[in-house]
């Protein structure tokens, strides 16, 4: 099992000095998350390959490896050329990621939810043209369902995924998501079984609770999606039976910590999620 950091909330630190702060933060591995140097949100990557042989060497210097590459970009988007053009950052990215030395790839759907029909059409696009270029890097993809995309339900993500019928496609279970995928994470879980390989780690409040008015938004009726990436603890996700059902089910893939709330104070809050993981790990895979 590798526990891994999104480093996000460092992205102002220069690329060649963000290993050795992992390692300073009690950290193996980094997910590669998007920062406007390297993999900017919606763009085409921003990295060269020098960068990516210097960012290796201090990888290495560090002790520190990549567990997976996190590109989001707009390739389920039913206008077609905002999927083609995502196309194309996928396949640098993928290059990239393979230049890295990296087998693991983690993304979400993407797509409009009142565009499904049509986003699910162009996905699949997508995946036909993307798909061989995994199969020849030898890289994995795991994808979650989030908040605004096609797809938000876990169940039906884990059903997609399964249909998808590829050794390489797997399921990412995003904690801070629990409340948009339907609060039922042992149910998600045992329905995915060994499709999950990986999992991001943050806490959040229930955006339904209290007659869904936790959460008042103007004008009414407006379609936003609520949630926070918070210190375990600090929210309402029932981590102790999220990892009773991981360790039930066997898990052996990437757990990562994916805070973003507090950038104030990202390395108390990197180090705190660092020990909290390690307790529910300990605590459920040492029997």
């Amino acid at each position: 099992m590798k526990i891994a950091l999104d480093p996000y909330m460092f992205r102002d630190v220069p690329l060649l000095e963000l290993p050795a702060l992992v390692a300073e933060l009690g950290y193996e591995w980094i997910e590669l998350s998007p920062r406007d140097d390297v993999n900017p949100f919606f763009l085409h990557p921003r990295i060269d390959d020098a960068t990516v042989r210097k960012f290796r060497r201090e990888l290495s210097a560090a002790g520190v490896g990549i567990s997976s590459v996190l590109p989001l970009y707009k390739w389920s988007s039913p206008d077609e050329d905002e999927r083609q053009a995502a196309v194309r950052y996928w396949k640098r990215a993928i290059q990239i990621t393979a230049d890295l030395g990296v087998n693991a790839m983690n993304s979400e759907f993407n797509g409009r939810p009142e565009k499904a029909d049509r986003s699910e059409g162009q996905f699949w696009r997508s995946l036909e043209e993307l798909l061989p270029l995994f199969e020849r890097e030898g890289i994995t993809l795991a994808l979650e369902p989030h908040p605004d995309d096609f797809i938000e339900d876990g169940h039906t993500a884990v059903d997609l995924i399964r249909g998808i019928n590829s050794p390489l496609v797997s399921f990412l279970y995003c904690a801070p998501h629990t409340f948009h995928q339907g609060n039922d994470a042992p149910g998600i879980l045992r329905r995915a079984g060994g499709l999950t390989t990986a999992v991001h780690l943050a806490d959040t409040f229930d955006h339904t609770a209290s007659s869904g008015l936790r959460y008042i938004v103007n004008p009414p009726g407006s379609a936003v999606r609520v949630h926070q990436h918070l210190d375990i603890g600090q929210g309402e996700v029932d981590f102790d039976e999220l990892f009773r059902e991981l360790a039930a089910n066997g898990f052996d893939g990437t757990l990562v910590s994916s805070v973003f709330a507090w950038e104030e104070r990202a390395k108390e809050s990197a180090r705190f999620m660092r020990e909290q993981i390690d307790a529910y790990v300990k605590k459920n895979w040492s029997r």
